[in-house]
Order: C-alpha cells, then sequence, then structure tokens
C-alpha cells in the first residue's frame, strides 16, 4: 500500500466525521484571517495565517530581493494547492485510489497593463489554466473531476468571484513611531 492510499484512508475517516458534524448542527463557520506587513527597507512581506509565516517579495526587476514568491505566484500556488486538496478529498470520498497527485496552475501578468495602449489589458493574472496528473489504475475519472470542479473553494471563487469590502486607518506618523 502506499503511502498516499493510507493518507486516503485517513482523510476518507476525517471526511466522515466532518460530515457528520456539519449534519449535527452544532458545525458554523470558520472565520479566515491572513495579516501582511512591509518589512523595512526590504518592502519584503512577511504573511501570518495561524501560526504559519510566508515571506512574499518581488523579482529584482521590480525593485524586490526575489526572497519569496510574488502575491499573483501566491495566488497560483493556493489554486494549485487547493486543487491538489480538493482531489485528495474526493477521491477519499469516492474510495477512489491515487498513488499521485500533481497539479501545475500557469497565468499571464502582463506588467503593461493599464498603460498607454494597454488600458483594456487585465492588471490581474489571467489566462489561468491547470494541468492534473493523476497516478491510479482507475480508468474513469469522470465523477472525480465534476466533484473537485464542484467542491475547489479557490477554484470557484476565481471562477465565480466574490465581493471584497476594505478600509483604509490612517496613523498619525508620529504615533506609529511610538
Amino acid at each position: 500500500m502506499s503511502t498516499l492510499t493510507e493518507y486516503l484512508a485517513q482523510k476518507r475517516d476525517a471526511l466522515l466525521r466532518r460530515k457528520a458534524h456539519a449534519r449535527s448542527g452544532d458545525a458554523h463557520p470558520l472565520r479566515l484571517q491572513a495579516q501582511a506587513h512591509a518589512e523595512g527597507r526590504s518592502g519584503v512581506r512577511r504573511i501570518r495565517i495561524r501560526d504559519f509565516q510566508v515571506i512574499s517579495d518581488s523579482p529584482p526587476d521590480f525593485a524586490g530581493y526575489d526572497l519569496g514568491p510574488s502575491s499573483p505566484e501566491l495566488l497560483l500556488g493556493a489554486l494549485s494547492s487547493c486543487l491538489t486538496h480538493t482531489y485528495l478529498i474526493q477521491a477519499a470520498d469516492q474510495q477512489i485510489a491515487l498513488e499521485d497527485v500533481w497539479v501545475e496552475v500557469h497565468g499571464q501578468l502582463d506588467p503593461r497593463a493599464g498603460t498607454l495602449g494597454h488600458e483594456t489589458t487585465p492588471i490581474y493574472p489571467h489566462e489561468l489554466s491547470y494541468t492534473v496528473r493523476l497516478t491510479t489504475d482507475v480508468t474513469e475519472l469522470d465523477a472525480l473531476n465534476a466533484a473537485v470542479e464542484r467542491f475547489c473553494p479557490i477554484l470557484n471563487l476565481l471562477r465565480q468571484g466574490v465581493t471584497v469590502r476594505g478600509t483604509v486607518e490612517r496613523v498619525p506618523a508620529s504615533r506609529a513611531a511610538a
């Protein structure tokens, strides 16, 4: 039995417990939170999520030090991770044996966006696509793929969009230094 096969059995048990919890009436929405802070002279962004930290930076041609992925790259990474995880969840749910799951996501980001002659070029990552490679002896994967397309949160967010509200709070410089 492969390591991933063992993991899928554990994932199925966790999934069944989670589904039972959701049906019990005791489940509530989870509040997600992330923070980023620009650091000193480098401009590197330290992202904090729960007890984890990720460094985001720009490439040298954009005054960065290339110490971590850029925000658009992190978005593609989040999509690839979410797709991979959703394939694992759905394979566990459908009891499909997988030996490996590999997802690669591609997109474009045009630095000319918004400039003269490129006013309509998207300023965000676009032309996103992904390739999934599943190592399995199962030949019928339509139900698995359909479930992933239905349940992958980041894929659906990108496809359907979401309202984002923001506020800006000004902190006087003299108070911030104290």
